[in-house]
């Protein structure tokens, strides 16, 4: 039998897989000799072996952690269950990845009648021995007997008020007894401490499936399978006294990544009083100023802790009557600015490496500086303002909780979330919000952290508010109410609250990211593309880093709006001539678009997409739409809606689109060879360096490429002789469906590029329709049908095992052909490992997503180099 319970002395942070993140830094504190209330910790294979076992904990395990629990004993100098000498538990989860806040944590457990009454004697500090039973009960419940918290909240609530008093500190030792009696008439729990620990550690098992943890995992890719640890960890008490307390802090600025030690403490509180953001607290200079001695201490151990990790660390901590204790460090939660920032500086100070920075580095967080920030010079009146919790300018529709911010950004509005403060509860409407605002909590409380870590504009600690749930309204401290259903802005970066849309600036970049940015570029062989059509796009996207166009959409070029009817009109056409004087001004139109873009890409290739949609697509569907074209363009409407009627299709994504196209309809790709072609020529006449690269979409077989192809060479023979130059083009192919992966050896031989477009191979691979998916997909995912959405990260199993065999066998049959993708998965970083694990040449992303590649394109690099 496999060693299920480890003492704080036998593990070490390489154990993270084994012991859960928190074990494996708690066992690592208590190597470098660190003050740290020992211990023990349950594995993560236990976990594994409870679900396993219909939820049972394993024979022997009570046994196990007994003896473990024995020398905890000794160590300690108390006993567990004896009132006399009491020892008491904190019983906290621990993931091999963190996941804060997201499972089920139990303190002051060991706690009944008797014990309350000894401890109190002990401490001879009654009230703290009174205000811990309650604390327990209350979390006790809730956690493990599942009785709603908030009903211990409203006897509280209710009391303070019945008896004049204002605050937690208010309370006496008396009025803390009066609540435990009132507590012991909402639940029945266990007064045997065994019996108590027992249940607490099936209860952290057992959130390991809670819904708030499987949607974080969810959006932070975190594997099921993994489990959690549990820790068993001697109890300290931040609310034993004034010279007590409790704090959370962060080696470094988690905002801003400024090197400075950055952190809130709360006197005569307990640890969960700062996490849960239900008491604001004060910066860390204040225990400076009070307990100068436990500040040096504190100082001395991030320092040492950050040097010894190498990376910024989130460390939380509790002083009990002037003694320093540590409680847990891991990497500290940060935003986008902060990250890079934080890694740029350590590479300078000689801590990491370049190519550690970059894995240091997630990719979504690049988008930090991409996003739209408030524009300092519009602010309007200003009605409240709270701490700077997550960077960022927000605007949206006020809704008072997390399952209403669900159902209102599901109508499509987008919505600013309010609470005084935030729970675990909470994620699944933080995850839909654009911004997250709490009357309560401190920068490092639950809304901030997970904030922070979602790249999500927040505000907490905004006193100025008054939320009234039911009313479903926030009074500020100046008499402003915002109801429901208010469009206000948030400006996380600056902590202010603002009535309306107000306008934002386009997001700016920093010396720091664009030092990483650097290191990128030189560690990844992944070239990095975008795709784009007009010329705003395309140096939008050159000035992010792309080095060229991966996907070119001709037909977007036609939606103009005085373009579409010209567009319609060909569609409409009743003869080959009549399409062909319409194609004509196309000419006109698609030629200018392609010399800008060739002029704005000078030296770099575009990669062209000839016309894919069905032609229905272009049409009206309404009667007043069809009358209106009627009379634009001199048809009758009768003839409007029989060519609408013939065109329309039961299945259009598997119908008349495509190289069908050019082989129905040859006039359409001569009109769009000869635009591009003819630009390429202008711009090389103009001094610019044009790389046009022609991509024939949906083809299933090397017959259609070789029909479509010789459209193709006629037409650029013929603009080329014209003009008597010549210019390098590519002729390529787009791998669309399953059967064109198949037989990719045999396309080989006609093709010079083959890009992997995976939003379509995904679709007829899965047979799921990519417009309708969204009805069905989420359930599938709930439901553990699927692992992701197979739209947004790609599927390596079976899609991506046709591109496997598509690379692979047609390689074998002809050197020298360029791989990429251009599909949304291009800018996805885990679809973009995968990219570069095949040995693809480049990924190509919307213009946005092009320093997120370049960042990702370089870890999946590195990645196996420092493993």
């Amino acid at each position: 039998m496999a060693k299920r319970v480890y003492l704080f002395n036998e593990g070490s942070k390489d154990d993270r897989d084994l012991l859960g993140g928190k074990g494996a830094n708690l066992c690592e504190m208590t190597n470098l000799g660190l003050p740290v209330p020992f211990g023990f910790i349950i594995t993560t294979p236990t976990c594994r072996e409870f679900f396993e076992t219909g939820n049972k904990l394993p024979t022997l395990l009570e046994q196990e952690y007994r003896v473990a629990l024995d020398l905890v004993e000794k160590k300690m100098g108390a006993r567990f269950g004896d009132p006399d000498n009491p020892l008491l538990f904190s019983v906290r989860s621990g993931a091999p990845v963190s996941m804060p806040g997201m499972m089920n944590t139990t303190l002051n457990l060991g706690l009944n009648d008797e014990i309350a009454e000894g401890l109190a004697k002990k401490t001879s500090n009654p009230r703290f021995a009174y205000d811990s039973y309650r604390r327990f009960i209350q979390m006790f419940a809730d956690v493990v007997l599942g009785v709603d918290g908030e009903k211990f909240e409203h006897e509280i609530a209710a009391y303070k008020q019945a008896h004049g008093k204002m605050l937690d500190t208010d309370m006496t030792a008396e009025d803390w007894q009066a609540i435990v009696e009132i507590f012991k008439g909402i639940t029945r729990f266990p007064q045997d401490p065994f019996e108590q620990l027992k249940l607490a550690v099936e209860a952290v098992f057992l959130s390991w499936y809670t819904p708030r943890a499987h949607v974080y995992r969810e959006m932070n890719n975190i594997s099921e399978s993994l489990g959690t640890a549990v820790n068993v960890q001697a109890m300290v008490f931040g609310n034993f006294g004034d010279d007590s307390g409790s704090g959370v802090a962060f080696t470094r600025n988690p905002s801003t990544g400024e090197h400075k030690f950055f952190g809130e403490f709360l006197f005569n509180a307990a640890g969960e009083d700062v996490v849960a953001g239900i008491r604001t607290p004060e910066p860390i200079d204040a225990l400076d100023k009070k307990l100068p001695g436990v500040y040096r201490e504190l100082y001395d151990t991030q320092a040492l802790l950050e040097k010894h990790y190498r990376d910024m660390q989130d460390v939380e901590f509790t002083v009990q009557e002037g003694r320093f204790y540590m409680l847990q460090t891991r990497s500290g939660k940060r935003t986008g600015r902060a990250s890079i920032k934080i890694a740029v500086d350590m590479v300078n100070e000689g801590l990491i490496t370049e190519k550690e920075a970059l894995l240091r580095v997630s990719p979504e967080h690049v988008e930090a500086f991409l996003h739209p920030m408030v524009d300092p010079n519009a602010k309007t009146e200003i009605v409240a303002t709270g701490l700077p919790a997550s960077p960022g300018g927000a605007t949206g529709k006020v809704v008072f909780s997390a399952d209403e911010a669900v159902e209102v950004a599901g109508g499509g509005d987008k919505v600013v979330l309010v609470r005084r403060e935030t729970t675990p509860e909470d994620i699944h409407g933080m995850k839909v919000a654009e911004g997250i605002l709490t009357e309560l909590g401190g920068m490092t409380s639950h809304a901030a952290v997970v904030a922070r870590g979602m790249g999500v504009c927040a505000i907490t600690g905004c006193g100025d508010l008054t939320i009234d749930y039911a009313a479903g309204s926030a009074t500020t401290a100046g008499g402003a109410v915002i109801k429901r259903g208010d469009v206000i802005t948030l400006d996380g970066t600056a902590g202010e609250v603002m009535l309306g849309d107000v306008p934002k600036t386009e997001a700016s970049s920093s010396e720091d990211f664009q030092v990483l940015l650097s290191w990128a570029d030189k560690y990844r062989r992944l070239k990095v593309r975008a795709n784009a059509e007009t010329p705003e796009d395309a140096a939008r996207a050159r000035e992010l880093g792309a080095e060229g166009i991966g996907l070119c959409r001709t037909e977007h070029m036609f939606f103009d709006a005085g373009r579409i009817d010209i567009m319609r009109a060909m569609v409409l056409s009743e003869t080959t001539e009549e399409r062909k004087q319409f194609l004509k001004t196309l000419l006109e139109f698609q030629h200018a678009d392609m010399l800008e873009l060739f002029k704005v890409m000078d030296g770099l290739p575009v990669t062209i997409r000839l016309l894919d949609p069905p032609l229905h697509e272009f049409l009206p569907h309404t009667e007043e739409d069809m009358a209106g074209l009627a009379e634009r363009i001199g048809k009758p409407v009768a003839n409007i809606r029989e060519m609408t009627d013939h065109l329309s299709e039961i299945n259009p994504m598997l119908g008349f689109r495509g190289c069908r196209l050019s082989v129905v309809l040859p006039e359409i790709t001569e009109m769009q060879v000869r635009a591009i072609i003819g630009a390429a020529v202008e711009a090389t006449e103009q001094g610019y360096k044009p790389f046009p690269e022609i991509m024939i979409p949906l083809v299933v077989n090397v017959r259609e490429i070789r029909l479509v192809t010789e459209i193709i060479d006629r037409g650029i023979h013929k603009v080329l002789r014209e003009h008597t130059i010549s210019i390098p083009y590519k002729i390529g192919t787009m791998m669309e469906t399953p059967r064109a992966c198949l037989g990719a050896d045999r396309l080989a031989s006609a093709v010079e590029f083959m890009s992997f477009g995976t939003n379509d191979l995904t679709q007829m691979t899965y047979g799921f329709s990519r417009d309708d998916a969204g009805t069905f997909i989420p359930p599938y995912l709930e439901k553990k049908l699927i692992e992701s959405d197979p739209f947004v990260s790609l599927d390596q199993r079976a899609v991506g095992r046709l591109m496997k065999m598509a690379v692979s066998e047609s390689r074998l049959r002809k050197k020298g052909i360029k791989y990429g993708i251009c599909g949304e998965h291009g800018g996805d970083p885990r679809s973009i490992q995968f990219c570069h694990d095949l040995g693809l040449d480049y990924v190509s992303c919307s213009p946005f997503r092009v320093p997120v590649a370049r960042i990702a394109a370089a870890q999946a690099n590195v990645g196996g180099e420092l493993d």
